[in-house]
């Protein structure tokens, strides 16, 4: 009887992640503010938006080696109030350099809306798609 022969690969790359950053994110299209620099108009970060980018990087470490190829993902924000409307954006660039490269990598995006007034937060999954 012949010995059976593993021709499995371990793959050592990432394929999947999951994470949960707390704090609600600004809406990247109200996240900007306009400010004068020596007479030059300039749009700027919100200080809401400034302050979620520094909680975000506190909370989201940097992956050693990032994800590559097409990626798919699963947000879930939940907010503090009904008010604030369902934008993924600012979280999508704040990923990038910590989870992947660039967010052009993002090909498929199930954004999803909830709320939690004790604790806003957003729940992210970034999968590797599969060819």
């Amino acid at each position: 009887m012949s010995k059976k022969q593993d021709n499995s690969a371990i793959d050592s790359k990432l394929q999947a992640l999951s994470l949960n950053i707390f704090g609600e994110p600004a809406s990247k299209a109200n996240s900007r503010r306009l400010v004068k620099f020596g007479g030059i108009s300039r749009l700027i970060k919100s200080k809401k938006a400034l302050s979620y980018s520094d909680m975000f990087k506190q909370q989201c470490k940097q992956l050693d080696v990032l994800l590559e190829g097409d990626l798919r993902i699963n947000i879930t924000i939940y907010y503090a109030s009904r008010r604030p409307d369902l934008d993924e954006s600012l979280i999508l660039d704040l990923l990038q350099g910590y989870v992947y490269a660039n967010d052009r990598q993002i090909k498929e995006k199930h954004i999803y809306w909830g709320l939690d007034k004790e604790n806003p937060r957003s729940e992210i999954t970034v999968e590797v798609i599969k060819k």
